[in-house]
């Protein structure tokens, strides 16, 4: 082939590239917490006090594993991996919630004795369900039963909600956060009393909805966003 010739593919074949690449849409990040992707949560009364169950084991799923195969085999690498939810209670066509319920969850296999050591801290408090409970060899299944869901997690108190208006949950749940800092101030709200979930502007976890959930994304190996479906309560 000619030398100019085979420039001139080369040019062509570039400016292909930079057309593909300029054609690419970049995911455009959600303003409010109503534009989240929806999930599925059962909501029910306590007396006086919301609680809420739903899933975010799609926190080990990604695009190019599907299956979440990946970062199931990293909770069995021996390492401490930490997977944190915070769910934020928002009364719909706001962007500032008015309630935040966290669970933690600190998951090490011990390649010794062949069993997974958990440390749960939730609003319902700090336990080990470690020495009750033993995963089958080799499985997480159990694992994520505890760490990747809740069930009856206290949301807030009748008090603080408005006769008549929506509310919904948006998650943020993160699997090993870089930031020491929010863990510290988490592990701090988490021991307040129970129900005890609402949040003021002074709160060191309180923010607006971009602040809170656009510049989580990336601070964690893996970060999962999702909104739960309006209830009138």
């Amino acid at each position: 082939m000619k030398p100019r010739a085979a420039w001139a593919i080369a040019l062509l074949a570039a400016g292909i590239a930079r057309t593909e690449i300029a054609g690419a849409e970049e995911p455009v990040p959600p303003t409010s917490p109503a534009q989240l992707p929806e999930h599925k949560a059962n909501f029910a009364w306590d007396r006086t006090l919301l609680r809420a169950s739903f899933s975010y084991e799609d926190v080990l799923k990604t695009a190019a594993d599907p299956s979440g195969n990946v970062l199931r085999a990293k909770l069995s690498n021996g390492l401490a991996n930490v997977l944190v939810m915070r769910a934020y209670l928002f009364e719909a066509g706001a962007t500032s919630p008015i309630a935040l319920a966290a669970k933690a969850c600190n998951v090490t296999y011990d390649v010794w004795d062949e069993v997974y050591r958990i440390k749960l801290t939730s609003s319902e408090g700090t336990r080990d369900p470690a020495a009750t409970f033993t995963p089958p060899k080799g499985s997480v299944e159990g694992v994520l039963k505890i760490c990747a869901e809740t069930q009856d997690l206290p949301i807030g108190d009748r008090t603080i909600l408005r006769p008549g208006a929506s509310y919904f949950l948006a998650v943020i749940v993160d699997l090993n956060p870089v930031s020491e800092e929010m863990l510290a101030q988490l592990q701090k709200w988490v021991q307040r009393p129970m129900g005890s979930t609402a949040i003021a502007p002074g709160n060191a976890l309180f923010g607006a909805f971009v602040g809170l959930f656009v510049r989580s994304i990336g601070a964690s190996d893996r970060t999962l966003q999702f909104r739960t479906q309006a209830i009138a309560p």
